[in-house]
This record gives C-alpha cells, structure tokens and sequence, in this order.
C-alpha cells in the first residue's frame, strides 16, 4: 500500500541549496580550466611562432635602421638580401614604422598639407624622413626619384606607404616638362646645360611646378619643398603639429617662411660616426632671424669662424604656399604667383632643421652623382656656393692620397 511506504524512502525535492551549490562548482571549475586551456593555446601558438604581441604590432618597432642598440646583425639576417632590415625582416614590400597601422586623416581635418621632394636618397634616409613629416600632420608626398630611389627595391616599398606618390623621371616625363610655363622663363634659362647643383636646381623647380597641379587635384591646402636631410621643426605649435601650425596662419598670408637651422659640419661636428643624423645630431646653429641682435652680432666671428657668410649653405629657410591659382616656384626655397606679390610671413619659432653632411658618406655621395674634375674651373661650372666647391674638392683629393680613387 502507497500509506505503508517508509517515509525515509520518498523522493524529496531538491532543495534550494544544493542546486545553488552544484552551479557554483560547475562554474569554478569552468573558470580554473578555461584560463589553462587559454594559456596551453598560447604557448602552442607561440612556440610555434605564430602569436604577435599586440604592443609591438602597434609600436613603431623595429627602431629606426641604425638603431639597433646592439649594433649587430645576426648572421641569418646577413645572408638575406641587402633590404631585409629596412623592412622589418620582411621580404614583403612593406612600411616598418606602421606595421598594419595607418593614420587616419579624414577629409574634415585641414588645412592638409603636403610635401615635394628631388630625391635619389636610399631607404634608410627616406622612410625615417617620410615617417617623421607624417606624425606631424603631413598628409600627402610627391617624391621625384632618380637614382637609389627610383631602384625597384626603393621604389616599391616608396608606392606601398599611403599618401606618398612616386614620379619617375623618365623621357615622358622630361619632354612634358619642357613644354612647361617655367621652361620658357628667364629666370630659370640661366641655370640650364649646367652638371650637378644647376642641373639638381632645373630639376627641383620644374617637379615643383608639376607638384602643385598634383596638390591641387590632391585636395591639399599647403605646399613646402624639402629635402630629404631637412625636417620641419613646427615650434611653437600645442602638440607639435604642422595641421594645428598653418591653421593659425591668417587667410590673407599666401606664404609662411621657416627660417633654417643647420647642424654637421654647419655648427659642429659632434662625433665621427654618426649613423642615423634624425636621431643622433641634436645640435645645430640657430637662424640670425631667431637671434636677438645682440647676439648675432657679439657673436658674429666666432660663429662664421673666418668664413665669408654666416651659413656655409644657404640662409634663408624654405617656405609653405597655400595652394592657390597662379601659383608657381621661385626657385627651391620660394614660391611666387603669376598675378600678384604673395602677402608672406616669418615664423618665429618653427623652423626647418638641415642636417648638413652629417656623415662622411654625405660628402662622397657628391662625388657619385657629379663627377666633376677636381679643377677651379670645373667645379666652379658644377657648384653654386663656395662651400660645395671647396668640400668636392677636398674630397676628391682625399680620396686620391688614401688610393680609393684614381
């Protein structure tokens, strides 16, 4: 009979209790093995070589080339092909300083700002330079490459980075230019079937010339000329900004000049193995435009040290144009306009920083691209400056006596 039934043998519900027990069993013993499985995974995956560390895939790491503070190179790096460091050990044509990560500019960000350059520089000058303009608000590049960098394994690495345009000089290119305005002009005439700077002079000016109509379909607001061995110094900017710099710039100023401050053989030697000038020179000798005149001139002899003019190169600094009609080049440093006398004004504060034959390779590099005889005529026929003339042929003569050229 069912009353007869023991009552120690009658199902009782569970209780409240034990269900809320065994749940918090369940979960911790979920918790203890989904972090060791986790954990398993990621030491599988990392011995095996397949886990990036999200703080260097965001860094900019590897350093800069010539960074490496240990100065070696491993063996196995050696044996690879010559471009093997600038590439972050990677055989794929690739930006070391981003890594995946690309700076986002949108369209509602201005002024925009970009930069021209005439250049035959290797990678390990140009990807520091280009990577330095770009974290302080350059947005876009034309780079008008000869030589080193218009080598296919330059050149490659040069396209893949975004905001930078490569422009070959290639017959099209020259007989086009020779139909330009500028070519017909006076004032470039006298520079014309010259070798070395004058040559490099006709060539700045007629890539500037097309530069501006690339900026102009570009959407940029702002133009600068710089060489690969300046950077812009935006002092006097919050944030160190070039963007936040030229939006200060009142609307009716055509052209913002940044007077130049040079290092190297300019101020001072600092030492005589120097690798990588961006990050190793720091000093330099300040512009007499950012000078007080007490100084400049209490200090005048000591700072030319016998020479003839304050600055061995040149003196008066580059210059930013707003993107406008008519505008055209005037020269590597200025720009002008067809139509009107462009309203200008000097910054006192940022500058434009040269690192000027910071290294011995700069100096025979002229030698390469030159190949002017060491005479007082032909070197005057290749160099505008007194300075260029008497360092080629220094150079030159050095190189003789030490049996490294004929």
């Amino acid at each position: 009979m069912a009353g007869g039934l023991h009552p120690s043998l009658r199902p009782t519900p569970p209780s409240s209790s034990s269900s809320s027990s065994s749940f918090t069993s369940r979960l911790l013993l979920m918790l203890t093995i989904l972090p060791l499985t986790l954990a398993a995974f990621a030491f599988v995956l990392q011995w095996r070589g397949g886990l990036t560390d999200p703080t260097t895939r965001w860094s900019p790491d590897p350093l800069f080339p010539g960074m490496d503070p240990s100065g070696t190179v491993p063996s196995s790096a050696a044996a690879a092909s010559d471009c093997v460091d600038l590439l972050g050990r990677s055989r794929s044509a690739s930006f070391p300083y981003y890594r995946d990560w690309k700076f986002s500019y949108g369209s509602d960000l201005r002024p925009k700002l970009c930069i021209t350059t005439s250049t035959s520089a290797g990678l390990e000058q140009t990807l520091p330079w280009l990577f330095y303009h770009k974290v302080i608000g350059v947005t876009n590049f034309f780079l008008f490459v000869e030589g080193k960098a218009a080598t296919p394994g330059v050149s490659k690495v040069l396209e893949s980075i975004p905001g930078v345009k490569v422009i070959y000089r290639t017959k099209e290119l020259e007989e086009q230019q020779a139909r330009s305005r500028i070519w017909n002009e006076t004032w470039l005439a006298s520079f014309f079937y010259k070798p070395c700077n004058y040559e490099l002079f006709v060539k700045q000016s007629l890539n500037m010339e097309m530069a501006i109509v690339m900026a102009r379909e570009a959407g940029m607001d702002w133009i600068i000329h710089l060489d690969t061995d300046e950077l812009i110094h935006p002092a006097g900017a919050r944030e160190y900004s070039m963007r936040q710099l030229l939006a200060e710039v009142p609307g009716n100023v055509d052209m913002v000049i940044f007077p130049n401050y040079v290092s190297g053989l300019e101020s001072s030697v600092e030492r005589d193995d120097i690798k990588e000038p961006f990050s190793e020179v720091s000093m330099f000798k300040k512009n007499y435009d950012h000078l007080p005149k007490d100084t400049y001139f209490g200090n005048y002899k000591e700072a030319t040290r016998g020479n003839p003019n304050y600055f061995l190169t040149y003196g008066n600094g580059k210059s930013a144009a707003r993107i406008q009609d008519h505008l055209r080049p005037n020269g590597a440093h200025r720009w002008h306009n067809y139509m009107k006398t462009p309203n200008e004004i000097k910054l006192d504060e940022a500058a434009v920083l040269h690192y000027t034959y910071p290294k011995f390779s700069d100096l025979t590099s002229r030698r390469d691209r030159c190949r002017c005889k060491p005479t007082k005529e032909d070197v005057k026929r290749c160099f505008m400056l007194e300075f260029d003339r008497a360092s080629y042929t220094l150079i030159l003569v050095s190189l003789f006596l030490s049996g490294k050229e004929e």
